[in-house]
């Protein structure tokens, strides 16, 4: 661990070797025919990394698109998805030469159509239809129909080249992605013999499941790509197919750096009190602290004597809650104030997910990490107590 962080806690540090290093392996896996989209909202820290690993970027909101914006990211390598998406942010879309717009309603449909047939338009927006999968995102099979039928009329300005499905994160069942995969063929037939539209596109995101917890199998994180190569290769020989992935791709690549601040005994429980918090660190599934994170342990000062002190730990953060427990039980050995705990694989969601206003505490510093190791800090701390106070 470097020196610098010793003393700049809370913070993340994003490899971004082993980012890439990941995402080279996951294209070998798939192959040249499948096309690679990062979803953003996983870590927007990482945005400029990814754009030189995956073909497309999946933008969900218009805070997101002013980050590529900011960044200088080609807009026809973005795919706009997300509900409620108002005229406004169709149009600044359309402004930026955004690639692909994804409909997730015939009102969204409605408003790409709005847009692209005003007069000061000359071109059609390429759209993929969102289909609905058991959940608030996407349309129902009849209104995606709907559109269709209506393509050459009301959604002439829309050229409506294919179909968006994600179900959601986290899934270990390879069986069932299978059937979706076969399912969403078979849309695309039906749709050419009812309507004699060959779609050409298929966006569709997994949900891969990789591992956080100590109980967790680590042998072979990649193991989830592995199980599907052949259904993606078989369906890419199809259609355009484009596989989506968030945090598949980065969590292994993050780790959050806290420090010890203080140390007590009540009865039989042992509380370590970190810089950190719950305000910063989550896990998906960890469920206050019930579960074990990786979680490395870097001494302050070097232990003279050799002996051993190993004791169980309830980790808790900064926050005036008793919510605020990032781990319930945990040992080290000689925990002392001043130590440094690192939490591993918190490349995804953690750094924006975090309850950051809570407490008026201060949001952690970002560091991003190269392949000879160096640092540079691409966000520093922020303190939000003015976020949290009234403008009078």
């Amino acid at each position: 661990m470097q020196d610098i962080l010793k003393s700049n806690t809370p913070a993340f540090v994003f490899d971004t070797a082993v980012l890439q290093k990941r995402a080279a392996q996951i294209r070998e896996i798939v192959g040249e025919t499948v096309s690679l989209c990062y979803s953003m909202k996983a870590n927007p820290f990482l945005v400029t990394t990814m754009l030189t690993c995956v073909d497309k970027l999946e933008v969900c909101s218009p805070g997101e698109l002013a980050i590529c914006k900011k960044l200088g990211v080609d807009g026809s390598r973005i795919i706009y998805s997300g509900v409620n998406k108002g005229i406004t942010d169709i149009r600044e879309a359309y402004e930026y030469g955004v690639g692909i717009f994804t409909a997730e309603s015939i009102r969204h449909a409605d408003l790409i159509q709005q847009v692209f047939e005003a007069p000061d338009s000359d071109q059609k927006a390429e759209v993929i239809l969102r289909l609905n999968a058991g959940s608030q995102f996407g349309m129902a099979k009849e209104d995606l129909f709907d559109i269709l039928q209506h393509r050459e009329t009301r959604y002439r300005s829309l050229n409506i080249t294919g179909i968006h499905y994600f179900v959601g994160t986290q899934r270990k069942r390879a069986k069932r992605k299978i059937k979706e995969l076969q399912m969403l063929l078979e849309l695309f037939e039906e749709i050419r013999n009812l309507f004699g539209l060959e779609l050409k596109k298929l966006e569709y995101g997994p949900g891969f499941a990789v591992p956080y917890f100590a109980d967790d199998d680590f042998s072979d994180t990649l193991f989830p790509v592995k199980e599907l190569k052949d259904i993606l290769n078989e369906v890419a020989q199809k259609v355009e197919l484009t596989i989506e992935m968030g945090r598949f791709f980065t969590a292994e690549c993050g780790t959050y750096y806290t420090n010890v601040a203080d140390l007590k005994t009540v009865g039989n429980a042992h509380y370590c009190i970190v810089d950190g918090g719950m305000n910063h660190l989550t896990y998906l599934g960890q469920m206050m602290g019930m579960k074990t994170p990786i979680i490395k342990h870097y001494k302050n000062a070097m232990v003279q004597d050799g002996t051993v002190d190993k004791k169980t730990w309830c980790l808790c953060g900064s926050l005036c809650t008793t919510s605020d427990i990032l781990c319930r039980e945990v040992e080290f050995d000689h925990l002392e104030i001043g130590d440094t705990l690192a939490f591993e694989n918190v490349g995804a969601y953690s750094v924006t997910e975090g309850i950051y206003l809570f407490l008026s505490r201060a949001m952690p510093k970002v560091y991003l990490k190269d392949e000879c190791g160096s640092l540079t800090l691409v966000r520093d701390a922020i303190e939000t107590s003015t976020i949290n106070t009234m403008n009078i």
